[in-house]
C-alpha cells in the first residue's frame, strides 16, 4: 500500500504537519503532534479504521485517496510463464512442510563409553 497523506493533504492546500493537525482537530480527531508528524513522514505500519474515517473527513477526502494498493514486489502476474534458471526447484504452491534432517553417521547410534 501506498499512503499518501502527503499528497491529498497538499491537494487541501495543508503544507505542514501543525496545518493537518489543525484540520484534524477540526473535525474532533485529536491525535498528538508527533503522531500527525509520524504520519506525515512515513507509512505507518497500522491506522484504526475509525482514524482513518475521522483523517478523511478532515480532509474531504476518499480512503482510496489516502492508501492507494500498489502490486507485491517480486510476484509475476498468473498465466505469465517465465524462463526458470537452470537447476531452479519448481516449488508447488502451499505451504512448505519441513523435511528432517538425517543424522551425521547415516548409521546407527553407537553405545556410549563403559
Amino acid at each position: 500500500m501506498k499512503w499518501n497523506l502527503r499528497m491529498v493533504a497538499a491537494q487541501r492546500d495543508l503544507w505542514r504537519p501543525t496545518e493537518v493537525l489543525a484540520a484534524f482537530q477540526q473535525v474532533g480527531f485529536n491525535p498528538s503532534l508527533s503522531k500527525v508528524a509520524a504520519l506525515w513522514g512515513g507509512t505507518p505500519v497500522t491506522v484504526r479504521l475509525d482514524d482513518l474515517d475521522l483523517m478523511c473527513a478532515a480532509l474531504n477526502c476518499t480512503v482510496a485517496e489516502l492508501l492507494q494498493a500498489e502490486p507485491v514486489a517480486g510476484a509475476q502476474p498468473s498465466g505469465d510463464v517465465g524462463e526458470a534458471a537452470v537447476g531452479a526447484e519448481v516449488r508447488p504452491p502451499g505451504p512448505v512442510r519441513p523435511v528432517p534432517r538425517g543424522r551425521h553417521g547415516g548409521g546407527p547410534r553407537s553405545l556410549p563409553p563403559s
